[in-house]
């Protein structure tokens, strides 16, 4: 009992919910951390490594930005404990059986997270009526596509800078991980003057991409120095 509650505190998490669907090989967790403000939002991520921790961490996370952002939502979030290069077929297969499993979980509102996107979201949205972060096809905004997350990474370490005193122009950056998200930030950062020339890929993302309009080596020739994180999502 002790260990079931031992990341329990004053805000949350209101509940923690361990989903197991054998059928079609479903292990996940859905972590709804607090509702105060509004029914929880965060994402679904996907990968073999997740835990029911990381499910947590994240969550809180969200609670803590919807409420900075004074948006009416508590914060959430989910993990499918699978290799999302899957053959799409079976993802569909998969991600709609986690839909089916939380359709009752009415106060958390999924999103695209890493290892999902917006297809996924339309699969969901499809299931139980309810999804953010949709396909532009069902009046959705490509998040991916603009680059939503990593300019939101830029924007941040663009403040952040500004706190010590290191002039974004002509900085050398290196971004950790090259998939949706730090391929765009790698982008906004060069249009804000930044020196992007080195990548280092993540164990979660490894894709295999070059560098856009860097002129610098491609993310095979990474460096560990000056790097910048880029494996989360809102």
């Amino acid at each position: 009992m002790e260990e079931a509650f031992r990341l329990a505190d004053e805000l949350g998490p209101l509940k923690l919910v361990h989903i197991h669907r054998s059928a079609v090989v479903l292990k996940a967790v859905v972590a709804i951390d607090n509702v105060a403000c509004g029914p929880a939002i965060g994402g679904v991520r996907m990968a073999p490594d997740v835990s029911t921790e990381e499910a947590f961490r994240l969550a809180r996370a969200m609670t803590f930005k919807n409420a900075a952002a004074g948006l009416p939502h508590g914060g959430g979030k989910s993990v499918i404990f699978a290799d999302p290069k899957m053959p799409l077929s079976d993802k569909e297969r998969l991600i709609r059986a986690f839909a089916a499993a939380i359709g009752d979980l009415t106060d958390y509102i999924p999103g695209p997270d890493m290892g999902t996107d917006e297809l996924a979201m339309g699969w969901i949205k499809d299931e139980t009526g309810r999804a953010v972060g949709l396909p532009r096809e069902v009046g959705g905004i490509p998040l991916d596509e603009i680059g939503a997350t990593g300019f939101g990474l830029a924007v941040a370490i663009d403040v952040a800078r500004e706190h010590i005193g290191l002039p974004l122009a002509g900085a050398r950056i290196v971004v950790q991980g090259f998939g949706s998200v730090g391929k765009h930030a790698a982008r906004f950062l060069v249009e804000k003057g930044g020196d992007a020339r080195r990548c280092q890929r993540h164990k979660r993302h490894d894709r295999r991409r070059g560098w856009p309009g860097s002129g610098g080596p491609g993310p095979s020739q990474g460096r560990r120095t000056g790097i910048a994180r880029s494996s989360a999502r809102p």
